[in-house]
């Protein structure tokens, strides 16, 4: 195709009133970031981004790129000529021919109204020229091989065949900062990825408890984020030594409540952490009703422990859906393999699904919780994942 440029379109950044300006220059950095690799620039106004390409760039891999950035409705390549209709009966000439189309239709929308041919008008002259120039085609305006669509702007005329569909949600970074709760299995990492289409950035939490866990659970969870960044390019994975805490609630704690006590642990530091790191909240990829520990009356005994936000992407997600969005983000075969988490090592035979406050308030009171819990914030160790390379510092 003989395309020169690729026209973003915005899509719900519509609706955003007197801060639409801000969404936009937001969306036109994180543009700019992802096509810089690839040694291409953008140019944005309110209404679109435009990216030009030649004939030495793959419009393909730069549209697989840019399907990666979230606060994209739609991607169209596009031709630009000039305003007068010769040029845009040969660029239209140019396109359908290559197309090699048998049946089409035009559609034209004409935002700038000082144009002398109305959109009807346009699109009449248009499928009229190209009728009369190629051998064999024919109008079809219910369901034709090629819709050639004529964008007439201020600037200049845009014609395009073809769209292709955005990740859609909020530029990245427009909706602060979150720390995620990130596990290793296939619900945590589908819900870092909707937190980031929805324009949050996402730093990550894990609880190792050696010897218990494997190092081979650390690969596993690189390799998860290095996934991951291709929608948000730097990524910061925090590691908490939870070993110690997790033996003393074993230790002191009957059975069936130590899945509900250790939740509630795990939110008291994460909070901690959460709050040293200036994040706004703290997001679990728990799903209602999926497991014991996240069951209402579960989620409403742990959520007890903090007035903290706690964001759950998922949670009124079927398992089916989740693996759905797990394959279709390449994070499933990684989060499959067998190394196991220290919420799966301990698992209990028999948890409570429906905890009582009082009881976790007895049970806790039975061992001395709050330094173990402020070891653990101390003595995080930090992992750094840039463009799906792993920094060292």
């Amino acid at each position: 195709m003989k395309y020169d440029s690729i026209m973003i379109h915005y899509g719900e950044l519509s609706t955003k009133g007197a801060n639409r300006r801000l969404f936009i220059q937001q969306l036109l950095h994180n543009v700019r970031s992802a096509l810089k690799p690839m040694g291409l620039t953008a140019t944005g106004g309110r209404d679109h981004i435009y990216v030009q390409v030649n004939e030495l760039d793959s419009i393909d891999s730069v549209i697989a790129r840019l399907q990666e950035v979230s606060g994209i409705q739609r991607l169209t390549p596009v031709m630009k000529v000039e305003k007068e209709i010769e040029q845009i009966n040969q660029g239209s000439l140019a396109l359908l021919l290559d197309s090699k189309a048998k049946t089409f239709k035009v559609e034209t929308k004409r935002a700038d109204k000082t144009f002398p041919l109305d959109s009807y008008g346009t699109s009449r002259e248009v499928g009229g020229f190209l009728l009369g120039h190629i051998r064999g085609i024919e109008v079809d305006v219910h369901n034709p091989e090629q819709v050639l669509r004529v964008n007439i702007r201020e600037d200049a005329c845009y014609l395009s065949l073809q769209d292709y569909p955005g990740l859609g949600g909020y530029p990245l970074g427009m909706n602060g900062r979150v720390l995620m709760l990130l596990s290793g299995g296939i619900d945590s990492p589908v819900a870092a990825y909707m937190l980031m289409r929805r324009g949050i950035e996402v730093d990550c939490l894990h609880f190792a408890s050696p010897p218990y866990t494997s190092e081979a659970v650390l690969d596993k969870l690189k390799d998860l984020l290095k996934v991951l960044n291709a929608y948000q390019s730097d990524i910061k994975l925090s590691v908490v030594p939870f070993t110690k805490l997790q033996e003393e609630i074993y230790r002191n704690v009957p059975e069936p409540y130590c899945i509900t006590i250790m939740r509630r642990m795990m939110v008291r530091i994460a909070v901690g952490v959460a709050k040293k790191t200036k994040c706004l909240a703290i997001a679990t990829g728990e799903s209602i009703g999926q497991v014991a520990s996240q069951t209402l009356e579960s989620v409403q005994v742990i959520n007890e422990v903090t007035s903290f936000p706690i964001l759950r992407p998922l949670a009124v997600s079927d398992k089916v859906s989740i693996i759905d969005d797990a394959k279709r983000i390449g994070t499933y075969d990684i989060s499959i393999r067998p190394f196991e988490d220290c919420c799966t090592i301990f698992k209990p035979r028999k948890p409570k699904t429906k905890p009582r406050s009082d009881e976790c308030e007895f049970y806790e009171a039975k061992f001395d919780w709050a330094p173990l819990v402020e070891t653990c914030i101390e003595n995080l160790t930090h992992i750094y994942l840039s463009e799906g390379e792993e920094l060292i510092r």
